[in-house]
């Protein structure tokens, strides 16, 4: 068994020295003053002397090691010991080449593929608990902001999509009904189909024709009018002698 430690850096690797005091004083309010977290580097050290870590390049493996405490881009903090490993010195090489096969740099990613997740995914390998929760807090904030975000406007999207579909369907609805209901043919029963598409539209207008008349206040000619289509419906054969415009359409007469 072999102790497992990982080195903290403050990330003052900016290249302007007043970005890098900024960064310094973040760390120092978020995790000194409030213990929250702040903008980290961290490094496993396992048999031997060096660190080993994750970081950005273009080609090939972006795993890479150097003297422990001494990687010359960041400021050391400090040095948190995780635990033992029951790994042997074999087994940690065989599980460093995986991870350097698993980890190209280009696929790099400042807040869901940083160099904190890297060593979590060791420690998991090696068996020791995972880094503290605010060496990485921000990093994984900040990706949980993205992933809200991009949800949120993939909803948005989607919302819209459907509200103009919905209005086009409207329009061409009530368009349908208004040419229906102006300029319907005398010779169209109500409710009856034409064609499959065009008799859809005119049960749609007749629908809503009779919706409008059954809202209306009857008169008493419109009852006597009523009564005497009844009647009419009772004999066999003497429908076509009473007018049908007469006649308002109730709506239940179409489910």
């Amino acid at each position: 068994m072999t102790e497992v430690v990982v080195h903290i850096y403050d990330v003052t690797n900016s290249g302007s020295e007043k970005t890098n005091n900024t960064i310094l004083q973040i760390n120092r309010f978020f995790k000194d003053g409030i213990g929250l977290g702040g903008i980290f580097h961290s490094a496993i050290q396992v048999y031997g002397d060096e660190e080993w870590s994750y970081g950005y390049c273009e080609q090939g493996t972006g795993v890479f090691s150097c003297p422990s405490t001494k990687n010359p881009m960041y400021t050391y903090r400090e040095k948190i010991v995780l635990g033992k490993t029951d790994c042997t010195i074999f087994m940690v090489n065989q599980i460093l080449r995986e991870l350097s096969r698993e980890w190209p740099g280009h696929t790099y990613d400042l807040l869901s593929k940083n160099c904190n997740h890297f060593c979590d995914v060791l420690c998991d390998r090696l068996g020791v608990p995972k880094l503290p929760g605010w060496v990485n807090r921000f990093a994984h904030a900040g990706d949980t902001a993205l992933e809200v975000a991009g949800n949120t406007a993939m909803r948005v999207k989607q919302a819209k999509t459907e509200l103009v579909s919905a209005s086009k369907v409207a329009y061409r609805f009530l368009s349908n009904i208004t040419s229906n209901v102006t300029n319907g043919s005398p010779q169209q029963r109500p409710g009856t189909l034409g064609s499959s598409e065009n008799g859809s539209l005119r049960l749609q207008g007749s629908w809503f024709k009779g919706l409008l008349n059954t809202a209306k206040p009857s008169t008493s000619t419109e009852i006597e009018d009523r009564d005497e289509d009844a009647t009419n419906h009772a004999i066999p054969n003497q429908q076509n002698k009473q007018s049908r415009d007469s006649v308002p359409i109730h709506p239940t007469a179409f489910g």
